[in-house]
């Protein structure tokens, strides 16, 4: 099985491809994402792995190249921050905010049947999950399974005050092709 650690920074993964902007030692590529097409072939990786990387860039043009170099059947997973994060707006670099919904925008047969928008499609969206802070946060130990019932109470967090009132930290998504 070959997997790609895409925008790894110091999480270096054994038997992983571990690619980043920063010549950080045991990179195994050094390369900006920004500047697509990444340097490998088509239908080449089984497993992506893209955490903390997207809030960073123009993501539309970089999920087009993973969806190239992910093989048929292989999983794509993302990790960003959800738009009520407060990461958001602690890292100067971050650009983009995230709903779990806008996922459902590259995968075939969108709900709002929007595939027009893009040249690329993924299969389906395999899994979802909002995550939030724990730690002395303790009733987010509550919340998080409470909002990740369902699409439906997903959708009443993110469309309510319950938004405001417990911001959520991240969105984890695996995505097939």
């Amino acid at each position: 099985m070959k997997r790609l650690n895409l925008g790894c920074g110091k999480d270096i993964r054994k038997k992983w491809i571990n690619l980043d902007i920063a010549n950080i030692p045991r990179i195994d590529v050094v390369h900006d994402i920004n500047n697509v097409p990444l340097p490998f072939k088509n239908n080449e990786f089984d497993y992506i792995l893209c955490q903390d990387v997207l809030e960073h860039v123009e993501y539309i043009p970089i999920l087009k190249d993973l969806h190239r170099i992910l093989k048929k059947g292989g999983i794509l997973e993302i990790r960003v921050p959800h738009f009520s994060s407060r990461f958001n707006f602690m890292d100067p670099t971050h650009k983009k905010f995230f709903s779990f919904q806008l996922f459902e925008h590259f995968v075939q047969h969108p709900p709002h049947n929007r595939e027009y928008y893009f040249d690329f499609q993924f299969n389906r969206i395999v899994s979802i999950r909002i995550t939030f802070e724990k730690g002395l946060l303790l009733y987010n130990y509550f919340v998080e399974p409470m909002v990740n019932l369902s699409e439906k109470s997903r959708r009443l967090f993110e469309a309510t005050l319950l938004s405001s009132l417990f911001p959520a930290a991240n969105i984890v998504v695996k995505i097939t092709k």
